[in-house]
């Protein structure tokens, strides 16, 4: 008896929950760069995840109509008797439209859900030579979605290609970085590579994180990690 009144306040709460969701559309005047379903609460239902381009200026030139740099936001929507409603919002994970030294040549974001768990992949040029790309996952937990890896790839189309990953619910840490050259004549940096574990405090909600504002300090090298 008590199993099946635990069951019935949750399903309430749930319900509860839902009813409270506001309706979602596409805003007049925003557009959408990419969609993907999948369950992310392990509810045996999919939810939607979209990324949309606003036409709010992202950037201090919003006076310039040539300046072409706009904020982008994610949704993640739950389906509720046939309508989309807005389970989360987030305005600061996903870069704007004008990031980049080449941002008319930027992949759009991609999203991918699978065993329940959103990876958010962004990659765009830092100049002529360098490409960074971004992954991130999150995991619904708790009540909320949690920051639970970190992958970054910076590379040179010469030089090198550095990749850092993190994963949060191990403490696994890997810095890689691996050396080349164009030139025959020159002499190539040894490869490094370290992989060890640190000690997080809590995870991150994905409402708190905002890529490139958090570090720690590596063991044994002078450069501190930052995600």
């Amino acid at each position: 008896m008590k199993s099946l009144f635990s069951l019935i306040t949750i399903l309430f709460i749930t319900l509860s929950n839902a009813q409270n969701l506001k309706d979602f559309s596409v805003p007049k005047g925003y557009t959408k760069i990419t969609e993907e379903k999948g369950d992310l609460d392990k509810d045996g239902k999919d939810e939607t995840v979209i990324i949309l381009e606003t036409n709010q200026k992202a950037s201090e030139n919003k006076d310039d109509p040539e300046h072409k740099d706009f904020k982008r936001i994610l949704y993640i929507l739950k389906q509720d008797h046939g309508k989309l409603k807005i389970w989360k919002e987030n305005s600061i994970l996903i870069f704007s439209s004008g990031t980049g030294f080449y941002p008319e040549y930027n992949s759009p974001p991609k999203i991918s859900i699978k065993t329940n768990v959103l990876a958010i992949t962004q990659e765009f040029n830092t100049n002529s030579r360098h490409t960074l790309t971004y992954q991130h996952t999150f995991r619904f937990q708790n009540g909320d979605f949690y920051l639970i890896g970190s992958s970054e790839n910076f590379a040179d189309t010469c030089e090198f290609d550095f990749t850092y990953e993190i994963n949060f619910s191990t403490g696994k840490v890997i810095v890689d970085k691996k050396f080349s050259s164009c030139d025959d004549n020159e002499k190539v940096p040894k490869d490094f590579y370290k992989e060890f574990t640190h000690k997080f405090q809590d995870l991150i909600k994905m409402e708190n994180f905002k890529i490139g504002e958090h570090q720690f300090k590596i063991r044994g090298l002078k450069e501190d990690f930052t995600f």
